[in-house]
């Protein structure tokens, strides 16, 4: 290993141990999951009717009542490049707009512009055009792309997603960060009425996320009466994985250092660890809708944050009676608990356990962070889902697996994703301490064995990348999780620009 190689581990704080490890990970893989089947309702995806969803609802209000800490976790540092793709393509080769095909994305865009709550702020930069008039917008396209990706324009091609301006109001325009604000007012304030959000940001936009906060962040608290509580963070450095050459040899660049790349979103398990609230609700950057069409996910927020607190209850009571003294008859309706709550199946040889090993395996099993992440009924949206899997130890458990950790050439996964019933919309809301009030160490509840490796390029040179086990994915492997049904209401994605068409998008009629 060169000097310069060595510098560039300890700046980041990577070991030599952790670079030979990941080499080798490149070299041998990953095990394979053993999929049991896909999880569906009554099969380890819960329903909740309406005197349930009610129940949970003021039993989440009741324990807030009672000083619980809550707050909001947002990943958002990833760039809006990809929601842009499509006008990227165009400006690498512009072509007269009537030549398009009128399903082309960017005939869309074009004819639909006005609808954009940018549109005003595009309008601006360009005054000399009267780009209310279709033929014009369709002559000045090439312009009007430049002015929204580039400087001097709106430069949301260099923006996180968080900073593009999604929803149109009568009197203002909000960007995705906004509208994660408005909604953590509606059901994350804690009794001091103070509502903390956390998002994941990249260090090149920190003052721009921060600029925007003090600019509106003033505007939100007075109109829902509550206190911002904000703050960001970064994926660390450490995080960061070794690219390798097709041959599994270490990349270098141009300047012959070696290249590391993020770890992707799995890396950002460090920073949800570091948040101090006993409950933590997840939510991607781009899953948010307008103020008027804000209640179903409200209501559901709420519910799955009850449904939460009653099984940390229970699962906190059972350990403490564990701890106390393991009866045949306490065993026996831990066991049942775990069956229909939970709706795992313990492995086969429980059963076998003296009381002693019984007790010792259930304490271990309930004793770690727990998770409800909502589930919507699978509409073709692209993502991960919900199943079953068989860990080495022989316990079932549900996981959310995404496409890539699914062997599409083994007819058995193939046919298990074919036969899922749901989607994953990244809706959690996560208990992280323990019975005796102590806060897990998150890191120690993931499984390495769940990352995988993807193929890259630099320059126009082909490379091996190592992705980390995904933050929902093998990131949470190892907590206590439930699944429950939610509305495809509460799930509204933006992930290209023409997404912000979507009736959900648009300003209220």
């Amino acid at each position: 290993m060169k000097d310069n190689d060595i510098k560039l581990l300890k700046e980041k704080g990577i070991s030599n141990s952790t670079v030979e490890a990941q080499i080798s990970r490149f070299k041998n893989g990953f095990d394979p999951l053993e999929i049991l089947r896909p999880a569906t309702l009554d099969d380890g995806i819960l329903q909740l009717n309406g005197d349930q969803k009610e129940a949970y609802t003021r039993l989440f209000a009741s324990e807030v009542a009672k000083n619980i800490t809550l707050s909001k976790f947002v990943p958002a540092s990833g760039a809006a490049t990809r929601m842009f793709k499509d006008l990227y393509q165009y400006l690498e080769n512009p072509e007269p707009i009537k030549s398009l095909p009128h399903t082309h994305p960017l005939v869309k865009f074009i004819e639909l512009l006005p609808r954009f709550a940018f549109f005003p702020l595009i309008y601006d930069q360009l005054k000399t055009y009267n780009l209310n008039n279709v033929h014009v917008r369709k002559a000045r396209a090439v312009d009007i792309i430049q002015a929204l990706l580039n400087e001097p324009g709106l430069n949301y091609g260099f923006l996180p997603k968080g900073l593009v301006h999604f929803h149109l109001y009568e009197n203002a325009i909000r960007t995705a960060m906004e509208e994660h604000l408005v909604e953590g007012s509606s059901f994350a304030a804690g009794q001091d009425g103070l509502v903390k959000v956390h998002f994941t940001i990249s260090p090149e936009h920190e003052e721009l996320f921060k600029a925007k906060l003090y600019q509106e962040g003033p505007f939100i608290e007075n109109e829902f009466e509550i206190g911002l509580d904000v703050s960001f963070s970064f994926q660390k450095p450490h995080t960061d994985t070794l690219a390798v050459t097709p041959e599994n040899e270490p990349f270098r660049n141009e300047a012959g250092s070696l290249l590391f790349r993020p770890g992707g979103h799995g890396a950002l398990i460090e920073n949800l660890n570091e948040q101090a609230a006993e409950i933590v609700f997840i939510k991607n950057i781009d899953n948010v809708v307008p103020q008027h069409l804000l209640q179903a996910t409200i209501d559901y927020k709420k519910a799955l944050g009850g449904l939460l607190l009653e099984l940390r209850s229970s699962v906190f009571g059972y350990l403490k009676q564990l701890e106390e003294k393991a009866t045949d008859e306490l065993i026996k309706e831990i066991v049942q608990f775990v069956n229909t709550r939970l709706f795992a199946a313990l492995p086969a040889d429980f059963s076998s356990l003296d009381n002693e090993g019984k007790a010792s395996y259930l304490a271990k099993y309930l004793n770690r962070p727990m998770r409800v992440c909502g589930m919507v009924r699978n509409e073709g949206e692209p993502g991960g889902g919900p199943f079953w899997v068989k860990e080495k130890s022989g316990q079932e458990s549900l996981q959310i697996l995404e496409g890539s950790q699914i062997d599409m050439n083994d007819a058995h996964q193939s046919a298990q994703l074919k036969a899922a019933t749901h989607f994953n919309p990244v809706d959690l809301v996560c208990s992280t301490y323990s019975y005796k009030g102590e806060k897990f160490d998150l890191t120690q509840y993931t499984d390495p064995e769940t990352g995988f490796v993807s193929e890259k390029s630099y320059n126009g040179q082909p490379l091996k990348a190592l992705e980390l086990p995904g933050l929902w994915n093998g990131a949470m492997a190892n907590w206590l999780t439930l699944f429950v049904e939610v509305p495809i209401e509460t799930f509204n994605p933006v992930k290209s620009v023409n997404d912000l068409l979507r009736p959900q998008h648009q300003p209220v009629k």
